[in-house]
């Protein structure tokens, strides 16, 4: 079968051996796949040669689980899995499965599982913010656009924190109610802090908090080391707390909350980059550069024959 690849030029295709699932393994015929800034950013070392990378995929499933977990054959699904992901069959543990709607494309569902998940279970960590101003850093990110619109639907009164404005494109609609230019232009300080940046605006943010707030280190898209000096910080490091956040599994009952809200038109997925999947090395490059508002979803177009084929052999 074929496969995403990473190589010494960046992302390729190529072949690769059909995956053999285990008893709660679902065989899907993948459809769409979606690319993450980690994934990309910090490819694993040392992994053996044809090992399939990848996190995200949806598609439909062509082997149900042999241990009667899971959805059936035929059904749409989104999965997640630290690889796997990118190829035309993925074999993947149930409890990370979820069905998508009929009316929710997969290529949107696709993008949900590590960014929404990321987002979804980051904002429940801050607790009530209903009413409380929270500070969304990296906004325009996957992620961050996830987390704004979660965050929103939370209560919140959220502060949107980008780069550039040309990069705030869209984030007002999806429920900020301010946008800055890092942390430094807040006006008043925040209660909870979703940062998927990092470096000095991670440290700027810590500072900025209310007496008991919160902030929740998502990500690192800066790719730069956080220092704080507490001691001249002063008070305001006793304010409140930093926590280093971890995305947890599994994400079956996750997915299955996003997959309502997207069926409900109550969130989005904010697909800023899609295409075949040949084009994947030009699509990781333009998610390194920052130049996609949102999230890259990649077509597999050989998902309705694998279905057919691999759904009519014999396990």
């Amino acid at each position: 079968m074929r496969a995403v690849l990473h190589g010494t030029q960046g992302l390729r295709l190529g072949d690769v051996p059909a995956p053999r699932p285990r008893d709660d393994e679902a065989l899907v015929a993948v459809a769409a796949i979606s690319l993450n800034f980690g994934e990309i950013a910090y490819p694993p070392t040392g992994a053996p040669t044809g090992r399939v990378p990848g996190w995200d995929a949806a598609g439909i499933v062509t082997r149900g689980a042999a241990d009667g977990s899971g959805p059936p054959a035929g059904s749409r699904v989104v999965t997640f899995g630290w690889g796997g992901a990118w190829a035309e069959l993925r074999a993947v543990d149930t409890a990370n499965v979820a069905v998508v709607p009929e009316d929710v494309d997969l290529g949107a569902a696709a993008a949900l599982p590590v960014a929404g998940v990321t987002a979804l279970q980051a904002v429940r960590r801050l607790g009530s913010v209903l009413g409380r101003r929270v500070l969304v850093t990296g906004a325009s990110g996957g992620t961050g656009r996830f987390a704004v619109q979660l965050a929103a639907l939370a209560g919140a009164h959220v502060i949107a924190s980008v780069g550039d404005e040309s990069r705030a494109e869209g984030l007002r609609e999806l429920g900020a109610h301010e946008i800055v230019l890092g942390p430094d232009a807040l006006s008043e300080p925040v209660f909870g802090v979703l940062d998927h940046v990092g470096g000095d605006q991670l440290a700027d943010a810590f500072l900025r908090l209310e007496p008991d707030g919160l902030v929740q280190a998502i990500g690192r898209a800066s790719r730069l080391p956080t220092t704080i000096d507490f001691e001249a910080a002063g008070e305001a490091s006793a304010r409140g707390r930093l926590e280093n956040f971890n995305v947890a599994a599994p994400f079956a009952a996750d997915l299955t909350v996003l997959l309502r809200l997207l069926e409900s038109g109550r969130l989005t997925s904010e697909i800023g980059w899609r295409g075949h999947w040949e084009q994947a090395a030009l699509a990781a490059d333009a998610l390194l550069s920052r130049r996609v508002r949102g999230k890259v979803v990649l077509d597999v177009p050989a998902s309705r024959r694998w279905a057919a084929e691999v759904g009519n052999a014999t396990p």
